[in-house]
């Protein structure tokens, strides 16, 4: 063979690989940028895509109106300056985005406006095992003064919730309760307090704490669930609860948890820090066990409030123990007593 023809062998081979697949590059891009989140600050609104996006300020439309001083984009985060927000208050961005080839996305969401004085706050008592005479009930201690505006509470998590309490904007002090009732008769006496504790009244209404009611609340789950609390719907966490009553053998397609959706929910709150896990995956066997409580056996922190994100912070107090807009017991439920 000379050395002609032995080159064009090589020549050859070489080209007798893997063909690359050129799919990608012949199909035209026809996605518009995806939404990944949002945050608010004080006087900012940041917007997250998944690809670097185009927006004018005559794309952004702000209900009610606030006022737009300034839009800027870095990378693939879409920034707009905002002025007017009222800490807490519900507003709503309607706006369109597109890419580099035109790809438009339009979308609306709701917000709420930036609390600069979020207090500290800890899921402090809850009862998820309550009756038609002492309904499921849900404690929270102020650890820290400031105002309750925007701060939300959830049965489940921000993306898996069945009810969500959003607070309106009043100012609390440290050491102060509020109350929070999960399965409210409806009757005209349950109100929501923001000034005067002693206005509510309704099952286990407390004149020593500022009672809240989710309106057509459903009550707790008693065997399995998580709380948690944040700043305000897309805000930080500030704290979170897991309980449940089954064990990692309970089943083998959820990890034990019993369903995709408390299998996901427990591992959001572990993955926003409001948990932690005793291996490298969370488990039942992490969780508040409930088993112990009843209407007037309430699952509780110690008097300290203690919190570790872990089992170990909760215990269950004895019969009629529970203290609902009190300090919290130390004594402790024993197996087999009345």
């Amino acid at each position: 063979m000379n050395r002609m023809c032995a080159a064009g062998w090589l020549l050859l081979l070489a080209a007798c690989g893997p063909i690359a697949d050129l799919r990608q590059k012949l199909e035209p891009d026809l996605s518009p940028p995806t939404l990944l989140g949002v945050r608010v600050y004080q006087e900012r609104l940041e917007l997250s895509f998944d690809e670097t996006p185009c927006c004018a300020p005559e794309d952004v439309h702000l209900t009610p109106p606030l006022e737009l001083a300034g839009l800027s984009i870095e990378d693939t985060r879409l920034l707009l300056s905002l002025q007017g927000q009222v800490p807490g208050r519900l507003f709503t961005i309607e706006l369109t985005v597109a890419d580099a080839r035109g790809n438009s996305l339009s979308l609306a969401t709701e917000l709420y406006g930036y609390n600069p004085r979020c207090p500290r706050l800890l899921i402090n008592e809850f009862t998820p095992r309550g009756s038609s005479t002492h309904p499921d009930l849900i404690e929270l201690k102020v650890l820290e003064p400031g105002d309750m505006a925007g701060v939300a509470l959830y049965q489940g998590t921000p993306t898996s919730w069945e009810a969500r309490l959003v607070f309106p904007a009043f100012a609390v002090e440290r050491g102060e309760f509020i109350l929070v009732h999960c399965k409210p008769q409806g009757i005209p006496e349950e109100l929501d307090e923001t000034g005067s504790k002693e206005e509510s009244g309704g099952l286990d209404a407390s004149p020593a704490a500022y009672d809240f009611w989710i309106r057509g609340g459903a009550g707790l789950g008693g065997n399995n669930g998580v709380l948690c609390l944040y700043e305000r719907p897309g805000g930080g966490i500030l704290d979170g609860v897991l309980y449940s009553n089954r064990t990692s053998a309970s089943d083998t397609l959820y990890r034990g948890f019993g369903s995709a959706e408390n299998l996901a929910r427990a591992e959001e709150l572990a993955r926003e820090g409001g948990w932690v896990a005793g291996g490298e995956t969370i488990r039942p066997e992490d969780a508040v066990n409930p088993e112990e409580s009843t209407a007037t056996r309430s699952l509780c922190r110690s008097s300290a409030s203690e919190d570790t994100d872990r089992a170990a912070d909760w215990h269950t107090v004895p019969t009629r123990g529970s203290t609902f807009g009190a300090e919290n017991s130390d004594e402790r439920y024993v197996t087999g007593s009345p």
